[in-house]
């Protein structure tokens, strides 16, 4: 698989802010005029284009592996799905440039989708989520990350990726509260060394999200970022995936679908979103919408 079939944005390290923007249908609009519009004008150095199922199927088409993002019952407590038509991941070194990508976006598609949501992200302290702890540090590289993160396919298909998309909220003034090692016992690793523990519960997150442990193995691509509002705080998590069965195995042994035992992460952080969607290939540096018929 080449990686110049993907949009850049899904295998580049992630750069010092972001936002992630979600659009849902205008009813009776013409989706499809909007969409070739957002496909001619979609810059790739903005970010990570993707649909999601509602609008696949408003365009009369389908997507091999797509689907909408599951709503659970689990031991965890519930998970929710917020899917949308479309969603989009702006990516750069200065926050002029994320703006100016957002105002020009909503111009090329506002006569058929409402912005539903938008929530500006952030790298912090080198890449760490606002628990301490290093975010992504199993993630694979190179050639895994192509095989893992990129599909392998037909002409239209070949070099796009499933994202799933989880915006989580993470009570910090809890987690916070407790000690060293028990904060470490929850994550799995040591925060000061970023050395997974051995010795760690089997409700460890590290060790209930281990990517090897599954069969077949479930590797994912995380492009993962920190959030914080007035009153909220958490993590925007963002994997890239050739199938979204990885990522879906994975949420549900941390919920405690599979055994009951329960991610630790559940006891500080609990998930506020949940979407699925197809980030289509890129031909000559522009969006490859020919799959979607357009």
């Amino acid at each position: 698989m080449k990686p110049s079939l993907s949009q850049p944005g899904i295998l580049a390290a992630p750069l010092p802010v972001g936002r992630s923007l979600t659009f849902r249908m205008v009813p009776g609009a013409d989706v499809s005029a909007a969409v070739k519009r957002l496909g001619k004008g979609f810059s790739t150095s903005w970010g990570v284009m993707g649909v999601g199922e509602p609008l696949v199927c408003a365009l009369g088409r389908k997507i091999p592996g797509l689907r909408a993002f599951p709503e659970l019952a689990a031991p965890a407590g519930p998970i929710p799905s917020a899917q949308q038509a479309l969603w989009l991941f702006l990516r750069n070194r200065d926050r002029t440039a994320i703006f100016d990508a957002t105002v020009e976006i909503q111009s090329l598609v506002e006569d058929a989708f409402v912005l539903d949501d938008a929530m500006d992200t952030f790298v912090y302290a080198g890449g760490k989520d606002l628990s301490g702890y290093e975010d992504g540090t199993e993630n694979p590289r190179r050639a895994a990350a192509i095989a893992a993160a990129l599909i392998v396919g037909g002409k239209g298909l070949a070099g796009s990726s499933f994202v799933a998309v989880q915006r989580w909220t993470h009570d910090l003034r809890l987690f916070r509260s407790l000690p060293r090692a028990q904060r470490d016992a929850i994550i799995g690793r040591r925060a000061d060394m970023n050395v997974e523990i051995a010795t760690a519960p089997a409700s460890a997150h590290v060790k209930r999200s281990a990517q090897e442990s599954f069969d077949p193995p479930a590797f994912m691509v995380r492009r993962s970022m920190p959030w914080v509002t007035a009153h909220e705080q958490g993590l925007e998590f963002i994997a890239y995936v050739e199938s979204l069965d990885r990522f879906e195995r994975v949420l549900r042994r941390m919920a405690g679908l599979d055994d009951g035992i329960v991610d630790g992460l559940f006891s500080f952080s609990r998930p506020l979103t949940g979407g699925y969607y197809w980030c289509p290939p890129v031909t000559r540096g522009r969006l490859n919408l020919s799959y979607l018929g357009l």
